[in-house]
């Protein structure tokens, strides 16, 4: 792909902050609706009848899920993707990257066919007048916002070397500056 320009690169990088911080943010949310409803007592009428307040953290996870998580996820991927191949960091050159890129592809995997589906089916359960298991609540929140807070640090942090591939381009630019050098100074 062709490097971008100064002022693209600048507005995918800044698309590409927010919607992960977005999605970080929207994540934390999901895991304290999941702790609110795990945590709140259920009605009196019976043990297995959902209250008011996990009915309400449960299908305010799902309006979350349905709306909001998947877009931010594919905007997220979509513009990482862009700066990827589109600046010097490349794709596959530096290890940090191209870790980021997996995990960012296996979670918006996992929101797609996990996450979304999971709270769903609670929220249904939750419809029908039961409350959902904890583990069905908590689970995938928790994982999503562990995994986004790991990629947050790797971004920042910037760790590991270059991969093979980069090591191997990183060389070529070497030799070719060096050449380049070299003839500049015969001509002179």
């Amino acid at each position: 792909m062709k490097p971008l320009s100064r002022r693209v690169r600048r507005t995918f990088l800044v698309i590409h902050i927010v919607t992960a911080a977005a999605w970080l943010g929207l994540t934390l949310g999901l895991l304290a609706l999941a702790v609110t409803a795990v945590t709140a007592a259920p009605v009196p009428a019976g043990p297995t009848a959902p209250g008011e307040p996990i009915e309400a953290a449960v299908r305010s996870m799902r309006v979350f899920t349905e709306w909001l998580v998947l877009p931010l996820a594919l905007l997220t991927l979509g513009s990482g993707l862009v700066l990827a191949l589109g600046t010097p960091w490349g794709l596959a050159r530096h290890r940090w990257v191209l870790t980021k890129f997996l995990l960012t592809l296996a979670t918006v995997t996992a929101t797609a066919l996990a996450l979304r589906p999971g709270i769903a089916e609670a929220a249904d359960t939750v419809a029908a007048g039961a409350v959902p298991p904890a583990g069905e609540l908590l689970g995938g929140p928790v994982v999503s916002f562990c995994a986004y807070l790991l990629m947050t640090v790797v971004s920042v942090l910037k760790p590991w070397g270059p991969t093979r591939r980069g090591r191997r381009l990183r060389a070529e630019i070497s030799s070719r500056k060096a050449l380049d050098e070299r003839s500049s100074r015969r001509t002179v």
